[in-house]
């Protein structure tokens, strides 16, 4: 069996192939779109070496929904990429769930939280921050090309959870959170 080839040399003029062959600017929008999906997914592999526990699960299933998304973002189909595959509201559904389920494990929040505490609760924020970058590069893409709207629904509930489990992690650490003292 043929190894695959790692370098073609077809990217050293700063371009690169969308799915089905395009050739677009390596900073083109859905590139940076797609581009910090990856680098979202990198996160929540970071952070799921982190954790212990049976968060890995909801891990993994957003981990394979982001390569989805990636996927379907890196995909110029025109009109008839309106809708993801591969993602759907019973998707969008199960990360509100989890969120509730966490959320029910917190006490209520009467201040912004600073992002920190435990080194893994650090790195949930990190990769909050990046979902929400994910956000707006998504959104950029919108206003040249039609986007699922599950996809940025998923891409929100997505740092909504990221943030709950944060604060999961701080308090099941016994780590206190820290929280935002606007007079500092």
């Amino acid at each position: 069996m043929k190894k695959s080839i790692i370098y073609t040399g077809t990217g050293d003029t700063g371009t690169t192939s969308l799915v089905g062959g395009q050739r677009v600017k390596k900073n083109n929008v859905r590139i940076e779109a797609y581009g910090t999906i990856d680098e979202l997914n990198s996160y929540m592999g970071l952070l799921s070496n982190a954790i212990n526990g049976s968060q890995n699960e909801t891990i993994t299933f957003v981990q394979n929904k982001l390569f989805n998304i990636g996927s379907y973002l890196a995909t110029d189909n025109g009109a008839d990429a309106t809708s993801a595959w591969g993602l759907n509201e019973a998707d969008i559904n199960r990360l509100e769930q989890a969120i509730d389920e966490i959320d029910a494990k917190l006490p209520r929040l009467k201040n912004f939280v600073l992002p920190g505490g435990s080194t893994t609760s650090s790195m949930a924020h990190i990769a909050r921050t990046v979902c929400r970058r994910c956000e707006r590069r998504i959104i950029d893409l919108n206003e040249t090309a039609d986007i699922d709207p599950n996809v940025v629904k998923f891409i929100n509930r997505l740092s909504d959870y990221l943030f709950v489990l944060a604060r999961f992690i701080n308090i099941n650490d016994g780590v206190d959170e820290i929280y935002w003292n606007k007079d500092c």
